[in-house]
């Protein structure tokens, strides 16, 4: 090759140049690298050299030796002038080379290597290492046995000297032929959005405005990974997107989301229930708040159906066209109601009844109920004028006090100077009715403070040295608080009627114990009357015990008005293990269907380990006849805890520094049980990363 080209050559260039040529391609061979000025300059000559250097190049194992043939062949015919000019030639500078790197030398797997428990991972003829007893994987150039020894011998020392038919035996197990799962690595930009996503979840559920994330989240992230990283990582964290607009969207999404996994679950359900209410925010919207239960997944399930504020006039035609609107666009049939709650009785002319009796007649087969709280509430109001007085102005000493900060902040010093467990009183107020007894409670508890603090200008601080009175104030701060129990209990998720039931039904037991013993004077089931009355060393008088005595009478003759006992046809719902004769309300098919239900011995210990509501979802498949019926029953809310606690978040939510803003999407991520699916949120997204 180096004599055609230098004949090549001889036509177009003196001697001079073809021995610089001639020594350059000598160091080619020796070198592997090709200075830059060997190529010629002109046109079609160029091209030819620069075509016998490429096949050169294209062979890296043999191209040395032939070189090296050739010259021999050339030798004899160079001159000693030729050899003094190569001689100076060669020492030209090195900057302006080419160089041609020699392919990598791949090693082969052998069969032998199994011995030190290594097999072959990925292509057979450039293969890695893989050890079977860790499954790591090593390079191609660990391929070696003295490697592979040092890596049984350090990383697997107990067995070093187990022969090659335990690793063949390990090669073939079910384990290591489970193809390896997919890695499936995300982009930046991709990791970033999910990032976002999260932290506006979070966000969402916090009720904190839209600003944290950029104020707060994102400094406090970044600090964090300087610290327990370094500022490489820490730089990453500028590119999840956190500002107050971009929160916002990400929450429309993710209650979007939400919103789509529930009206799915309402279309294969069999049934649901709902429960609403309309209240006033802070900005003077009708805001209305609609909760359904559903079974789902051998569970019965409760969500945010809807969050809506009414527009125009609030209205019950206005609630009821919000609640069809919604049900017309996502095509969720009415038919499948089964009861609607509310806090309107049937007697009552209002907005809400005119709201459940529409629906009521798009959904014939449904029922309504008035929530048990609000009958428990207004069962309790009613007591004797001697109890009625106390209780009333205790509400006026506890308002003299919390009505003014300047008496307030002297209250507690003087209850701190004096010792006292409490240097407060609580606020009572007829919204609030639930704590009533905590606030009788607590004015008892500070009685000797006030005593001392109460100036004698103020008309009712003569009260706190009336025996009389006092004792009066003790019994109605037990009587209370033991209905703030009785009304609490019922409160909670996935309460039905049976449990309410229940609880009413003891209540009506204890009261008429409570009545027997007072009449016999006994006043032990009053914790705080009792205490009271050793402290003092003094009995009750029989007016105060005739008043107590009417009014735990008339309470229970008020509370049977408002849950009165009827048949209960249903009893085999709350316990079909004790039902020995037919119900009323099942057929002779679901009759027989019970039957083979209470027989199996499976099924009645599932009874005892789980709840009502999960054990009649859990039959459906195996029992669905009967099953569904049971379902059926427990589907209907039996108080409007929901709906409160909803509208306590809505109002944490939206405060007055927050007027403008849209709590829909807060409400349906903070009040729903559903968790947004993010990463199918992010694949819906065309733009991974959105502007900030």
């Amino acid at each position: 090759m180096i004599a055609h080209l230098l004949c090549i050559l001889s036509y177009n260039f003196n001697k001079f140049v073809i021995l610089n040529v001639y020594s350059k391609l000598t160091m080619f061979c020796t070198t592997n690298t090709l200075p830059m000025d060997l190529l010629p300059k002109q046109g079609s000559l160029k091209q030819e050299v620069e075509s016998f250097y490429q096949i050169v190049s294209e062979s890296n194992d043999q191209k040395v030796g032939i070189l090296q043939s050739e010259d021999e062949q050339l030798q004899p015919s160079v001159s000693k002038k030729s050899e003094d000019e190569l001689s100076r030639v060669q020492f030209m500078s090195n900057s302006n080379k080419i160089t041609f790197s020699k392919k990598p030398k791949r090693r082969k797997y052998d069969e032998s290597y199994l011995s030190f428990g290594f097999t072959y991972f990925g292509n057979r003829d450039a293969p890695h290492a893989q050890c079977v007893l860790c499954k790591k994987i090593l390079s191609n150039s660990s391929l070696a046995p003295s490697k592979l020894r040092r890596h049984l011998e350090t990383k697997h020392a107990a067995f070093k000297d187990k022969d090659i038919s335990f690793f063949k035996q390990h090669l073939d197990s079910p384990e290591n032929n489970k193809p390896p799962p997919p890695k499936i690595v995300n982009t930046d930009n991709e990791s970033a959005t999910e990032a976002s996503y999260n932290v506006s979840y979070h966000i969402a559920l916090s009720g904190e405005a839209h600003t944290v994330g950029e104020l707060l989240i994102k400094p406090c992230a970044k600090d964090v990974v300087m610290r327990m990283f370094d500022e490489q990582y820490s730089k990453k964290i500028d590119a999840v997107q956190l500002s107050n607009s971009t929160i916002a969207r990400r929450i429309k999404d993710l209650a979007a989301d939400i919103e789509e996994e529930l009206v799915c679950r309402l279309k294969i359900c069999d049934g649901f229930s709902l429960q609403l209410d309309e209240s006033a925010d802070v900005s003077g919207l009708a805001v209305l708040l609609v909760f359904v239960r559903y079974r789902f997944n051998k569970s019965i399930e409760e969500d945010l159906l809807l969050c809506e504020s009414l527009q125009s006039n609030a209205t019950g035609k206005e609630i009821f066209n919000c609640i069809n609107s919604f049900m017309q666009k996502h095509e969720i049939e009415w038919e499948k109601c089964v009861d609607i709650c509310s806090d309107a009785s049937r007697a009552m002319d209002g907005k809400i009844a005119e709201a459940v009796a529409l629906m009521k007649y798009v959904a014939p087969e449904s029922t309504s109920s008035h929530c048990l709280l609000y009958r428990h509430a207004l069962a309790v109001k009613i007591m004797p004028t001697s109890l009625k007085n106390v209780l009333d102005q205790a509400v006026q000493i506890i308002n003299y006090i919390k009505a003014r900060p300047h008496q307030s902040r002297l209250l507690k010093i003087l209850c701190e100077e004096m010792g006292a467990q409490h240097t407060a009183l609580l606020l009572n107020t007829e919204v609030r009715w639930l704590s009533r007894g905590k606030v009788l409670v607590r004015l008892f508890e500070l009685r000797r403070e006030l005593l001392v603090f109460m100036d004698s200008a103020f008309q009712l601080s003569d009260c706190l040295t009336n025996l009389s009175w006092l004792l009066r104030l003790a019994y109605l701060a037990d009587i209370f608080t033991k209905l703030n129990e009785v009304n609490l209990s019922m409160q909670g998720k996935n309460v039905t009627v049976f449990t309410v039931f229940d609880k009413m039904s003891s209540l009506l037991r204890k009261l008429a114990f409570w009545a027997s013993s007072v009449e016999e004077e006994n006043f032990d089931c009053f914790p705080t009357l009792s205490d009271f009355l050793t402290e003092i060393n003094s009995t009750v008088d029989k007016d105060i015990c005739s008043a107590i005595v009417q009014h735990l009478r008339g309470l229970r003759s008020t509370l049977l008005k408002y849950f009165p006992v009827t048949n209960d046809n249903n009893a085999w719902v709350r316990n079909p293990f004790t039902v020995s004769v037919k119900p009323a309300s099942l057929v002779a098919r679901d009759y027989e269907s019970l039957i083979d239900l209470t027989s199996d011995s499976q099924v009645k210990q599932n009874f005892s380990e789980l709840s009502l509501n999960d054990f009649w979802s859990s039959l459906i498949q195996e029992y669905p006849s009967i099953a569904t019926r049971a379902v059926r029953v427990l589907l209907p809310f039996a108080t409007m805890h929901l709906c409160e606690t909803g509208f306590s978040y809505y109002a944490a939510t939206k405060t007055k520094y927050r007027k403008r803003l849209d709590a829909a999407p807060h409400m349906r991520i903070r009040l729903s049980n559903i968790t947004p699916n993010i990463k199918r949120i992010c694949d819906k997204k065309t733009q991974k990363h959105c502007s900030h």
